[in-house]
This record gives structure tokens, sequence and C-alpha cells, in this order.
């Protein structure tokens, strides 16, 4: 319910006063109205404040009503009653539609709505304000619209949507290479603005989560799909005009738009993987995929190797046409009651005057015009009931209108809230949709949630019980130590009880046998005292002595006995003792063993899962050892493979060498040929190039021979040798053309023996047998004899003695930084006279043009010093001959270049300095500024073009005349950038404000505009047919300057 409040109250835009209906409008005016109103509806419900994508049917239906009425007037009636600046979620949902209107709308939308930049760019800046959310997006796609709007106004070929042909982006440069280098960088600031609202898109989301199912993400993300069409179509064209701007300009001078191209191309690579990635973009379009590296635009044959990216949109199964006819027929329908209540009010005079009769001057009751006769009382209560019937009457009228103007605003009022209504319902089925899809997907989260804590409950298990295992088996294995332990010390008391046993058994034996003894001592004693008393029963009185002895000895005997017999019942009760305890320790030993047999039986469980375990770690370990030696089997199988590719690898580019040598042979016989001619200094660098990629061939040669695995450099030297002596031979061929018959006829012959030898030496090096002994003896001598006869063809001085050209070299070099000294000055003078002078924005746009100016005299600067240096290089290199002048003297054409190049680049600086202080005056224009920096880049080019001629590569002080050469291109960017930039703050923007216009006003205008525009294009033609017939006479004379036509007097 609270949504639905918010998504009524979001819309507080009511229908501007010019699009209600007007009571009694004809047919024409019915249907505008209708349109206007659908119109209304289609951008209220396309632009609100919810954050969710725009639908496709409204931003269609806004489409269609730029093609119906071929303009945005609707449009911008519309969105200048909208909260934009209050509302960043309205403001960027603007954008998206506007976006869509300027790609797919009616041409004229852009016209149109340029009138409303102002509005735009102070939007922008009010916006750019915030530093996140909603706010700082809206100001980035408010300042691309502002862009592609420009853009498209500058360009008009382009249409909105960007789609060209290969023809027309031709035709879009007018065969001018300045168009297309003003192209080239306007695309590049285009591209740079799509890209800087790609980035804040993406850095503005969490990237961790998925964004791009949820309502909110998809609102920042639906824009993108406009930005990534247009960002297919630009990196299109920019490779092809860079392609084409490498061909007719040098390296040197396009260093600048290979870096800015090389910069964009990665964050546009990046940008598009992260964008496919995404599962919102994935059910939407099909977004291409740029190369794995950037075109390389320093070679041309790289166009053919160029894909161009093409952006996927599938067809939607559902069309939002069929809510716009509903939208209009509801629309429609209002119009019925107020024709019914009009039809209905006719029907109800006619019926009142069928009655009552007219209110006109045929009134049979108006009396006054029948011969002048008086009214009496009756005539004068019928005119009183006449004037209250046509009161009444009028009142009624009013009521009436009153009554179908409440209705019709009841009805429309309906309407509005029926189709609230409607879009609350489809909102409520919206959310109700994300809200199961979000359930389905809560309960996949929940499902996987719960897996994952049986997952980890049952980890914890194992990981328990593995670690419960571990200390029971710990356990187990201590208390089998203790066992065995226990078992040794038993086994140690049973030997020692078993020993004690001996013993007392011993001494019970040593007891009984003394017993036993003493016994028989009696027995013998009682007998021989038996035998005595009856032998001695004489000697009795004798022996009374002997007997009492005996008898004491007797009595001693017997108490030994006695003693004995209690020692032997104490060692009795010890052997019990002893017997008891060895029946215990018997007792406590079963137990002992019966543990020991059950740790035993554990012991072999756990041997045997260490066993399987040991087993199982052989297979694994028998497995691996497998797949070792297939990886080896398939690395000599790669080897093999790769050797035999290797070999293919150069047969084909010795094949492709044979080639090029072949068609430029079969060239010199082309009679299309005839036409080319070339110089001879030209020839000997060409022959001096070719000789030393001979040697270089050759030492290749040397290093596959020994190390056949090196086969880069072979392929690098083949490739090289075979565009080398290709150029060779069309050159020698083109040279030859300038001689005399015998001359022209030894000089082809030697380039033919050239090609002859060139082909030898190929054929041997393509067969394996003869590629050691392959030798390039024979064509270094034709190369010789080719060099030997452009040095006897190359000119002399023209208008200057050898000793002279030295010197004059030092002075224009020495002019030409004097004069780029003296324009630094001047520029300094007039920046202070500015400020003296100047204010606000004047003041403004003169120090930024003056400071691009003093900045480019800086690197001008700069280059000259390093192109001196360079030059003292190449003289003290040991190149030339022992002093300077008989170097320049040796090198004339090479010494002229130089010269030619340095007094162009002081006369480009002394012109700029003159149209600078013209621009700063106000008397001059900012397109001859613009003209004269970029003449000076070219001079630049050419200085630096003549001082690396001859100059090693390796040298620092050749890179230090590239690095100035690179400064130099940038501050003349920098001068085009800044003059632009003043241009437009100074010049007034016509608003072209025609309203309040007639139609005949309009129509003089515009036949005004189209003769303008003819003389204009008659002006235009006719100033580039005196840019060709200029460029022809410098031509002409640069030729005379270089002494090409003593060539081809000589010749």
């Amino acid at each position: 319910m609270d949504r639905m409040k918010s998504s009524i109250q979001q819309v507080p835009n009511p229908i501007p006063k010019g699009l209600i209906r007007r009571t009694g409008a004809n047919s024409l005016e019915i249907e505008k109205e209708n349109f206007e109103r659908s119109q209304a509806v289609s951008i209220n419900k396309a632009i609100n404040t919810q954050e969710v994508a725009v639908k496709e049917k409204h931003a269609r239906t806004c489409i269609l009503g730029t093609h119906h009425e071929k303009g945005a007037h609707t449009f911008w009636a519309a969105v200048n009653r909208l909260p934009l600046s209050s509302n960043a979620v309205l403001c960027w949902k603007f954008c998206h539609v506007f976006h869509k209107l300027l790609r797919d709308g009616h041409p004229n939308v852009i016209k149109d709505s340029m009138r409303n930049k102002a509005d735009l760019c102070d939007m922008s800046r009010m916006w750019g304000h915030l530093s996140e959310g909603y706010g700082k997006l809206c100001s980035i796609y408010l300042k691309l619209l502002i862009t592609k709007m420009e853009f498209h106004v500058k360009n008009p070929r382009f249409p909105g949507n960007l789609q060209m042909t290969d023809k027309q982006l031709e035709e879009a440069g007018e065969n001018d290479v300045n168009n297309f280098f003003q192209i080239t960088v306007e695309m590049f600031d285009y591209l740079e603005c799509e890209l800087t609202l790609f980035l804040g898109v993406f850095s503005s989301l969490d990237m961790s989560r998925s964004v791009s199912v949820t309502a909110a993400g998809q609102c920042r993300l639906a824009p993108l799909i406009q930005v990534i069409l247009d960002c297919s179509h630009l990196y299109d064209y920019t490779v092809k005009l860079l392609f084409k701007l490498h061909s007719c300009l040098p390296a040197d001078t396009l260093q600048g738009h290979r870096d800015r191209f090389l910069e964009q191309f990665k964050k546009l690579k990046s940008l598009f993987y992260r964008s496919s990635n995404l599962q919102y973009f994935k059910r939407l379009i099909q977004i291409p995929q740029l190369s794995e590296n950037p075109p390389n635009f320093l070679r041309a044959s790289a166009l053919s190797e160029h894909i161009s990216p093409v952006v996927v949109i599938p067809l939607e199964a559902s069309s939002p046409e069929s809510e716009h006819v509903v939208e209009t027929e509801e629309l429609v329908d209002t119009d019925v009651p107020v024709q019914t209540l009009s039809l209905s009010k006719q029907s109800t005079e006619s019926r009142f005057d069928d009655v009552f009769g007219t209110s006109s001057s045929s009134d049979p009751f108006n009396f006054n015009s029948q011969n002048g006769m008086y009214k009496d009382d009756r005539d004068c209560l019928i005119g009183q009931l006449t004037r209250e019937l046509h009161a009444l009457k009028e009142e009624l009228e009013s009521f009436k209108m009153e009554s179908s103007r409440l209705c019709q605003s009841l009805r429309s009022r309906v309407s509005e809230l029926e189709a609230e209504l409607a879009e609350q319902s489809h909102l409520r089925q919206q959310a109700l949709g994300e809200g199961e899809f979000l359930r389905a997907e809560l309960e996949d989260l929940r499902r996987v949630k719960e897996d994952t804590e049986k997952e980890q409950r049952s980890l914890t298990e194992i990981e328990r019980k593995a670690q419960a295992n571990e200390q029971r088996y710990t356990k187990l294995k201590e208390k089998y130590t203790a066992l065995v332990q226990s078992h040794a010390d038993l086994l140690r008391k049973n030997a020692e009880v078993t020993r004690q046993m001996t013993v007392a058994r011993a001494a019970q034996d040593e007891v009984d046998s003394v017993r036993r003894e003493m016994q028989e001592k009696v027995k013998a004693a009682e007998e021989d005292v038996h035998l005595r008393e009856k032998e001695q029963e004489e000697q009795l009185g004798t022996l009374q002595k002997e007997m009492q002895a005996s008898r004491a000895e007797l009595d001693r005997l017997k108490e030994t006995v006695t003693s004995s017999q209690q020692s032997s019942e104490a060692l009795s009760s010890q052997v019990s003792a002893l017997e008891a305890e060895k029946s215990g320790l018997a007792e406590t030993l079963v137990r002992k063993e019966a543990e020991l047999a059950g740790l035993g039986e554990e012991l072999q469980r756990v041997q045997r899962s260490l066993a399987s375990e040991r087993e199982s770690s052989v297979k694994v370990a028998e497995n691996l050892q497998n797949q070792l030696n297939e990886k080896e089997s398939r690395e000599q199988a790669l080897e093999s493979q790769l050797v035999a590719a290797r070999w293919a690898a150069l047969g084909g580019a010795l094949e492709e060498a044979e080639r090029i040598v072949r068609d430029s042979l079969a060239r010199l016989e082309d009679p299309a040929h005839i036409s080319c001619t070339s110089s001879a200094d030209y020839l000997v660098s060409r022959t001096e190039a070719a000789l030393q990629c001979v040697d270089r061939l050759q030492a290749a040669r040397d290093v596959y021979v020994s190390n056949s695995t090196d086969v880069a450099e072979m392929l690098r030297a083949v490739a090289q040798f075979g565009h080398q002596l290709s150029d060779t031979i069309m050159q020698g061929g083109a040279t030859s053309h300038m001689l005399a018959v015998e001359q022209a006829d030894s000089l082809a012959e030697d380039v033919k023996a050239c090609g002859a030898e060139a082909l030898e030496l190929l054929g041997r090096l393509k067969e394996q047998g003869t590629l050691g002994a392959a030798d390039g003896t024979m064509l270094r001598a034709v190369l010789g004899r080719i060099k030997t006869t452009a040095e006897d063809l190359r000119p002399r001085g023209l208008e200057l003695q050898q000793g002279e050209l030295g010197d004059l070299v030092e002075q224009e070099m020495s002019a030409t930084s004097a004069a780029v000294e003296s324009a630094a000055v001047r520029i300094e003078e007039m920046l202070n006279k500015s400020r003296a002078v100047d204010t606000g924005v004047k003041m403004e746009v003169n120090e930024r043009i003056l400071a691009s100016c003093t900045e480019l005299m800086q690197a001008i600067k700069v280059l000259v010093l390093a192109s001196k240096d360079l030059q003292r290089d190449i003289v003290e290199s040991g190149r030339g001959a022992a002093s300077m002048k008989e170097f320049y003297a040796k090198n004339s054409r090479w010494t002229e270049g130089l010269i030619s190049a340095s007094k162009a680049v002081g006369w480009g600086a002394t012109v700029m300095v003159d149209a600078a202080d013209l621009v700063v005056q106000g008397n001059g224009k900012f397109e001859e500024l613009m003209v004269c920096s970029h003449e000076i880049a070219a001079s630049t080019a050419q200085l630096v073009a003549a001082s690396k001629v001859k100059a090693d590569k390796d040298s620092g002080n050749l890179a230090r005349l590239q690095q100035a050469s690179r400064g130099v291109t940038q501050a003349t960017a920098g001068v085009v950038a800044s003059t632009k930039s003043g241009k437009s703050q100074i010049e007034e923007t016509d608003t072209m404000d025609f309203s309040s216009m007639t139609l005949t006003q309009i129509k003089r205008q515009e036949m005004d505009s189209q003769v303008r525009v003819l003389e204009l294009e008659t002006r235009l033609q006719r100033e580039r047919e005196r840019l060709g017939e200029l460029r022809k006479k410098h031509y002409e004379l640069a030729g005379v300057a270089e002494g090409w036509e003593e060539e081809q007097s000589t010749g």
C-alpha cells in the first residue's frame, strides 16, 4: 500500500495546458491532442522516481512519437516540467530515455535538443557536486549526452545509432587527411566519455553480490546497453581511421593517437569482459570480446586481420504496443461524451425551437415591426416570459457546459487513476515475481546452507572420530606397551618365585634327608642300645656314663630335630603363601594374556588397515608413475612435432619470401610499372638495407645450424630478407625508368640477376642437405654492383658549392633557434599586454591560448637542440668524411633536406605568433591558429625524419629527439584544444528559436539558408581545388629544390 501511495505521488507533473483538449476542436487537433496525451503518459511512466529499469515499451512509445511528429518538441515539453534537479533517480532515468531517443529517434531529435544544451550543462555541473550515488553518475551521463549531441552536430553524416558502412565512413572525411585527423580526435573524446560512464557505474556497484538480479542494480546497469552499442561502433571506426591516417602521415606524428588508443583499448576490453559475466546482460545482449592484442597500425596489412565487434540484441517475445493501443483507446473514449453532449445540446435546441419558435426577427410575437402598433399588457407579459425563457436557456447551457467540463475532468482523472492503478498492479505483479524469485533463491540458499552445515557436521564428526581413533590408538599403544612391560615383569617375578620354590624344595629335601638320616640314626642307636643292653647288661655299670652321654647327645639330637621340624613348618607355610601368590599371579597372567590377545587382534586390525593403505599408496604411486611415463612420451611426441613445426614454419617463411621476390620480378614486366620512378639516393639506401639483411640471414643461418631450436631469429631474418630484396628490386626497376637506354638496361639486368640470386639462395635454404652450405656471396656481389651504379647516378648540389653547405646548415639551425626564441618573447609580451587590457572570459581564453603557444615554442626549442646534438653525433660517428663540411657536401641531398625542414620550422613559428597576435586582438581567426599549429607539427616531423635518417638507432640523442618530437605533438594538440575551447566560450550559441515566426517568415528564412548553404559549398569546392593546386605547385618547387629535375635530365 505504501508503494502504491508513493507511486501515485511520484509524478508531480500535471498535463501541460497546451496538451489539454480545447472544446470544439476539429479532428486534426483532436488527433494531435490524443497523441500528445499518450506521449505525456508514456514519458511519465518511463521517467519516474522508482529505482527500477526503464521499461522498453514506454521508451519505444517515446521513440515512435519522435518519428510521428518528426522531432522532439512534445518530449521536451513534458520533460521540462519534471523535477530533474531535485531527484537523482528521476534524472538518471531521463538520461537513459534521452540516450535512446538520440540513438533510435528521428534525426531531428538532435537538432531540437540542442536548444536545451545550456540547461543540461547547468544540471551536469549541479549534480557534479555530489561525490557518490546517482548524483555523480547523472553528472557523467549528462556530459556524455552533451558530447554525443556536439559530435553529431559537427559530423552530420554520422547517424545517431552510429551505424555506417565503410564507404559512408570514407565519405565522412571527404578524402581530406585533416578531416580524418579531426574526426579521430573527436571519436577519442566521445569514447572517453562512454568509458568514464562505464567505469562510474561499475565502481558504484558492489560486485561481490549478485547486483544484476536486483531492481536497483538493473536500474544502474540498463543504460550500459546503449553505451555498449556506441562503444562497439566507435572502436571499429577508430581502428579503421587510424589505419588510414598511418597510410597518409608519418608514424611519429600519430604517436599520441596510438598511445591514447592503447589506453582506451585496455579499458574497453576489460569492461566488455566484466559485462559479459553479468547475468543481467546475458539475457538481453550478446557482448563481443576484443582481440587479445591491439592492432599494429605500423603494419598496413594488419587491417585485414581486424574483426569488427558486433553486438547482438535478441528479439523480444512481447511487444509493448498493445498497451499503447489501450491507452490511446482510453484517451479517445474521453472525447465521446463531449461530442455526444454537443449533439444532445443541438438536438435540445432544435426541439425547443420547434415547440416555442426561434428568437430571430421572424418571431410572430414581435409586434414592434408591425405597422407601429403599441404593445398591450399581454404583449409585455409575452416579452417578459420570452426574456426569462432565454435567460433560463442560457443558464441551462452554462450548467450543461460546466457539467460536461466536470465530467471530462473526472473522466481524465479516472483514466489517470486507472493508468496508475494498472501501473501499480504491474508493479505489484513484478514485486510478487521478484518476491517469488527471492524466496526461491532464499530456499536455495537455505538448502545450500543446510547441506553445508550437514557437510560441516559430518566433517566435524569424521574429524572427531579420527581424533578419537587416534587417541584410542595412542592409548592402546601405551596400554600395549604397559602390558608388555608388566608381562615382562611378571615373567621375571615368575622366574624369581620358581627359583625361590626350587630353593625351598631343595631345603625341604635336605630337611627330609636329615630327618630320615636322624631317624635311621635313632633306629640304629636304639638297636645299638638294645644290643648293648643285652650284650652289656653286665657292663651296665661301666657303660652308665657312656649311656648318659649318649642320652645327652640324644637330647641334643631331639632338640635339633624339633628345631628342624619347626623350620620345616615355617618353610611349608612360606611355600603355601608362595603357592597362593603363584596362583594369583597365574590368574593375573591369564587376564593379561587375554587382554594381550585382544590388543594383538586390534594391532593386527590396525596393521591390516596400514597394509591396505600402503597398498593403495603403492597403487597411487604406480598410477602417478604411469602418468609420468605417459607425460614423458607425450613430451617426446610434442618435441618431435615441434621440430617438424619449426621446419614447416621455416619452409613456409622461405616460400613466402620466394613468392614476394617472384612477385617483384613479375611486376618489373608489368606495363603499369613503367610509370613508377625513384631516386638514386633512395635506391642506395634500399641496397644498403638489403646487404644488411643478407648478413643477418647468414648469421641467423649459422645460429640455426648450430642450434635447431632457435628458429625465431631465422624466421625474422627470412621475412626481412624477402621484403628488403623485393623493395630493392622494385626501386631498382623504378630508378631504371629515369635513365638512358644503356644505363637502364644495365641496371635492369643487375636487378633481375639480384632476384635470381635471391631465389637460388632461398632454394638452397629450403633443403636440409644444402642448408649449411648456402652462401650469399654472389648475391652480395650483385647488390654491390647495383649500389655502385646508384651512387654514380646521385646528383650534385644545385645552388651551393660543397664548401657552403656545412655553413648553411649551421646558419639555418641558428636562425630557427633565434626565430623560436623571438616567438616565445613575443608571446610573453602579448600575454602581459592581454592581462593588462582584457578581463573576464576574453582574458581567460587569451591566457590559455598563449600559454599553450608558449609550451609549443618551448617544445620546438627542445626539438631543435636535440636535432643539433644528433647531427653532431652523425658527423662525429665516422660515417661521413673527416670534417663537417666535407660530410655535409658528400651527403648533399640529406643536407638540403635538413635546411628545408629547419626553414619550415622557423617560418611556421613566426606565422603562428602573428596568428596568435591577431586572435588576441580580436581580428584573427581561431581556425588559422589551429592550421598554423598543425603546420608546425608537420614541419617538426619533417625535421625529425631528416635528422634520424643517418642516425644510429641505439643513439641516446636519437631517443631524446623522438621524445622531443612527441612533446611537440602533445603541445600541438594542447594548442588545438585550447583554441577550440576558447572559440566555444567566446562565440555565442544560436538558440534558433523560431517560435515567434510565421509560416511565411520561416519559409523565407529556409530559402535564405539554402542559398547560403549552396554559396558555402561552392566556396568550399573552390578552396579545395585551390588547395590541391597549391600542393601540386609546392611539390614541384620542392622537387626543383631537391634536384629531381636534374635527375630526370641526367636520366
